[in-house]
């Protein structure tokens, strides 16, 4: 019996050992499907993080995700939203580094607004991660509680930009009032005073300063140098047209007003000699001491024409005093006083104009403001704005400065 109970020990001790081998390879087998991969981590950021600037950014275990993903997809994400085409230009795995170079394209445009539209200051914080466009950003330490620094504005390219759109106002302001480069023209009135304002070249002067303006803002924040849409080029040729057609108005108005009081003064000079002259021949006939028949004939025809000359002339002299526009009407009354009245005191049809003009105005920096974009204003809107200026225009003929 003992010789079979130690084959049977035997037995049972070669089958424990094999199961232990097998658990143990098994165990060896199943560790490494069930270690999971380190996972990146954006880390750092080294450079300026603005648009169209470049950066170098720190990936933890980059090398490690890289084994199994393409780094060449990668793109920034900004607040959540993925920069999109914005592919790395360096990609140093090795490292656990990527440079990219943040363009603003046509794809991520819409992002950089999001981003950088209704600026309050020339920085703001912003969530800051790696990732591929269609999946979940990285994990990153640039969270809520310790946001990224994006800088909306460059301070010093701000600061001389600013100091430059500043100045252009400062010097158009003060042209404007103390020169006639937006008055009416003509020559200077006597006494230092300065010709009223005029509306066509008022509302010219505004539309470029706020187009002039809105170009740097928009250059300064996206480095954009195209942003001059369609319809503000036809909403500046409307300005450009109405400023241009009153010129031309005042200036035959002008040139005829000159010719009438031209030929007046000549006639009022012919009058004031022959007057004289008739009065001489009247006083001749009447210091005869006789007067013949055919003497009183012609004394009374001269006495008629005499008297046909004096009225003449007095109505020659009161044409020329109404072509001749008075001191106060050469004068400005002040600003909204010249623009919207005529001689006949305010006009609805300068009013109207007017008061287009201001609304499109803050509809024009109200969308540069939160949208960064020139705004393309409607064919319709455009039709109205070129009514009123017609309007404007059609009753400048017969208006009297």
């Amino acid at each position: 019996m003992k010789p079979i109970k130690m084959v049977g020990i035997t037995i049972l001790t070669l089958l424990g050992l094999m199961f232990a081998t097998t658990h143990r390879v098994a165990a060896q087998t199943a560790s490494p499907q069930t270690t999971s991969t380190a996972q990146p981590k954006v880390t750092a950021i080294v450079g300026n993080l603005a648009a169209d600037d470049r950066i170098l950014v720190d990936v933890d275990n980059l090398d490690e995700w890289a084994k199994t993903g393409d780094a060449r997809k990668l793109v920034p994400y900004l607040n959540g939203l993925a920069i999109r085409g914005n592919y790395p230009e360096e990609i140093h795995t090795s490292r656990n580094h990527l440079r990219f170079h943040l363009h603003v394209t046509p794809a991520n445009k819409s992002m950089w607004v999001d981003l950088l539209g209704e600026p309050k200051s020339i920085r703001k914080g912003v969530l800051f991660s790696v990732g591929l466009e269609d999946q979940s950003a990285f994990d990153t330490v640039y969270d809520q509680n310790n946001p990224a620094l994006l800088t909306v504005i460059p301070p010093w390219a701000g600061v001389v930009s600013l100091i430059v759109v500043l100045f252009t106002l400062i010097v158009l302001v003060w042209l404007a009032r103390n020169t006639h480069i937006i008055r009416e023209p003509g020559s200077r009135p006597v006494g230092g005073k300065l010709r009223p304002y005029n509306l066509g070249r008022t509302q010219m002067a505004f539309w470029f300063f706020l187009v002039y303006a809105s170009y740097v803002a928009i250059w300064l924040i996206t480095d954009a140098l195209d942003t001059i849409t369609p319809s503000l080029l036809g909403l500046m040729g409307i300005s450009a047209g109405t400023a241009l057609s009153e010129a031309m108005i005042d200036s035959g108005k002008e040139v005829a007003k000159a010719s009438q009081l031209q030929d007046l003064t000549a006639e009022k000079q012919t009058l004031e000699q022959s007057i004289p002259e008739l009065q001489s021949q009247i006083v001749g006939i009447d210091a005869k001491t006789t007067i013949a028949p055919e003497d009183t004939t012609n004394r009374d025809s001269l006495s008629t024409q005499l008297q046909d000359y004096r009225t003449r002339l007095a109505q020659v002299n009161q044409q020329i005093q109404a072509l001749i526009p008075s001191a106060s009407a050469s004068i400005s009354a002040g600003f909204l006083r010249d623009i919207l009245s005529d001689s006949s005191g305010y006009s609805f049809h300068r009013f109207q104009i007017f008061a287009w003009t201001i609304v499109l105005g803050v509809i024009f920096v109200s969308s540069v403001y939160n949208g960064l974009t020139m705004p393309e204003f409607s064919t319709t809107l455009l039709g109205l704005m070129g009514i009123s200026s017609g309007t404007y225009i059609g009753f400048k003929f017969p208006e009297q400065r």
